[in-house]
């Protein structure tokens, strides 16, 4: 089953068992779907919807650090909870250890020498690793693999 069409089937389970926080997070996702669909005039694939679970997932956090440095632990138990509810929805992720092997294989691929080079492994490593590893992580082992 497609995930864009997983995500309709939990759409409905959350409706039937009135689940309203889940509910309304998997609405929330939906709409950017159908946004970039409406957009770019596109069918969304499974690595799409992975990307735009991620660009979510993303805001939540910058949003649980904002909360939290106002201490409203309120509204970042929301946002939380909303991240709880997105991560179903991608794949297993990598550990530091798989990134850092697969960062070096991407660097020798490449043929990288140093610092320089960041933009030309960043552009094989997401092309590679999307939707598979924390891009942040990714980044951070580029950086390191570089600098040695």
């Amino acid at each position: 089953m497609a995930l864009k069409d997983q995500i309709t089937e939990d759409m409905k389970t959350a409706m039937r068992a009135k689940d309203s926080a889940r509910l309304g997070t998997i609405r929330l996702l939906q709409a950017a779907m159908k946004q970039k669909e409406v957009d770019e005039r596109v069918e969304l694939d499974d690595v799409a919807v992975i990307a735009i679970v991620d660009k979510l997932i993303k805001q939540r956090k910058d949003s649980v650090a904002a909360y939290l440095s106002a201490q409203r632990q309120d509204l970042a138990d929301i946002e939380t909870a909303e991240i709880t509810v997105l991560e179903v929805y991608l794949p297993q992720r990598l550990s530091a250890e798989d990134i850092q092997t697969e960062v070096a294989a991407i660097v020798a691929e490449v043929g990288a020498k140093g610092p320089g080079d960041m933009g030309k492994v960043m552009g094989a490593v997401k092309t590679r690793l999307a939707g598979k590893a924390d891009m942040g992580l990714v980044s951070a082992a580029v950086k390191a693999a570089l600098q040695g």
